[in-house]
């Protein structure tokens, strides 16, 4: 049985819910990988990542490179003296970094391989409506999600579930599958298996403010889609305009109903109490979303101070 020594590697919330598993099964963590601290917001204040705090927090060693080659990172990695490195949402890795542990370096990712590898993997499993998901755990290699994989477990998407509470769902699947790819490598029993790449694979790259916007002339059922695939970050946006104004909007809650009409597509169509949306096949019926400089808020809140006239189109 080999006795792990395990350099972690990650950045986000979603990367401290596998380390605390790793180290709430009293596994030897002797150091962690992160992002370098960073001014961010309006007040551009130093932000740490989670897993920095978390680290931090246990007392952990945490090293924080900004450059992966760098002999003074390499020397300090080395001298950890680690058989397993463990990579949750960090970044590309060279070669140097990934072959230095004798037992491998592995990760994990939150999608079922080969499919949607990339950098949002579950945002784009509900935009492009799949009913199912998973994660899967893989020795790295030198591309991006491409290694053997050691195992994966599935999961069910429901058809209203939005990438926040897939997100929470996952982050307890992928805790699952890195403790039993940790007891596979500890007893030295890893089978893996190759990926396949013969098929058409589903992408899933980097967010950006393009394909977060949303298009009301595509079916409402990929408007649908898009909105709870980016729910609540980093949040779909359309523009709003009515008499003269323009106001870049984030959509948060929302339902899609079927429906004949003969609106405009993207009609903004407002009661006291409902918000809507004309599209192609129907309407996105809006249940919170956010006006720049506001906090989000439910329709009915807004609409409590804000009147659409019936020219008010969303473009």
């Amino acid at each position: 049985m080999n006795k792990l020594r395990i350099v972690f590697m990650g950045t986000p919330d979603f990367a401290v819910g596998i380390l605390d598993t790793i180290y709430q099964h009293n596994y030897e963590i002797v150091g962690v990988v992160t992002t370098a601290d960073k001014p961010a917001g309006r007040g551009q204040k130093i932000h740490e990542s989670a897993v920095k705090q978390y680290a931090v927090s246990k007392g952990l060693r945490v090293l924080q490179p900004t450059n992966l080659k760098s002999e003074e990172f390499l020397t300090e990695l080395k001298s950890l003296n680690a058989n397993l490195q463990v990579v949750v949402a960090f970044r590309m890795l060279p070669e140097v970094v990934w072959k230095m542990p004798q037992l491998g370096t592995f990760n994990l990712h939150a999608s079922l391989l080969p499919n949607y590898r990339g950098a949002a993997p579950i945002n784009w499993a509900i935009i492009n409506g799949e009913t199912q998901t998973g994660v899967t755990t893989f020795f790295i290699d030198d591309k991006i999600d491409t290694g053997e994989m050691i195992l994966h477990k599935e999961t069910p998407i429901q058809k209203n579930e939005t990438v926040g509470e897939l997100h929470n769902k996952l982050m307890l699947l992928g805790s699952e599958a890195v403790l039993e790819t940790l007891t596979k490598i500890q007893n030295g029993n890893v089978k893996t298996q190759k990926q396949n790449d013969t098929t058409q694979l589903k992408a899933a790259p980097k967010l950006n403010k393009d394909n977060c916007k949303i298009d009301w002339t595509k079916p409402g059922i990929d408007i649908y889609n898009l909105i709870r695939g980016l729910n609540p970050y980093p949040a779909a946006w359309s523009f709003i305009e009515d008499n003269n104004n323009e106001w870049t909007v984030k959509f948060y809650d929302v339902d899609f109903i079927p429906e004949n009409h003969f609106h405009a597509i993207g009609a903004v169509i407002a009661t006291k109490k409902e918000l809507k949306i004309a599209v192609t096949d129907g309407y996105i019926q809006v249940k919170s979303l956010q006006f720049p400089g506001k906090r989000k808020m439910k329709s009915n809140e807004l609409l409590n101070g804000i009147n659409f006239s019936k020219k008010a189109l969303a473009k």
